[in-house]
């Protein structure tokens, strides 16, 4: 698989939640300022409402833009078995059911699944639980991880 189109369809994929956060938080700004929302007496928060609404729609933006200038900056490395696995790394697990999983592994703020080559791709961050335990893994490693109340163990099958 090719982790550098990887990398392409998760910039792809934040720069449009990006741009669909900052219309959001235009709409909710546009609402705030808007004359009719002038409260009339203090039972009338509608006003008041919207701009909370816009205020968390402007930090939404802010975290995205965050997140997208952190996954630019991200440098895709040839596996090193003597790094173990790290930022970057594409790894197939398989877990207690015998079902393999392909995880890209990637600075936090990024969670999706993505389309590649035929195979579903789970995008984390390093900070995931999942992730925290992948980090220094090579091929042939087992690690467990609390996931919904319950230990779900994997097996590290393959890193590129």
């Amino acid at each position: 698989m090719d982790k550098t189109l990887l990398l392409q369809q998760v910039l792809t994929h934040l720069q449009a939640d990006l741009e669909q956060a900052h219309q959001a938080a235009l709409s909710a700004h546009e609402t705030a300022t808007h004359e009719e929302n002038v409260a009339e007496n203090k039972y009338d928060t509608l006003g008041l409402e919207a701009a909370y609404l816009a205020s968390g729609q402007a930090r939404r933006v802010e975290e995205l833009r965050q997140t997208l200038i952190t996954w630019r900056q991200l440098r895709l490395r040839p596996f090193d078995e003597n790094q173990g696995v790290e930022l970057g790394a594409l790894v197939q697990l398989l877990d207690a059911h015998d079902q393999v999983r392909w995880l890209f592994l990637g600075p936090q703020g990024a969670s999706m699944k993505l389309q590649h080559a035929g195979q579903t791709i789970q995008v984390l961050g390093s900070a995931a639980p999942l992730g925290r335990a992948l980090l220094g893994k090579v091929p042939g490693d087992q690690i467990s991880v609390p996931m919904a109340g319950a230990a779900q163990d994997f097996e590290v099958l393959s890193v590129e």
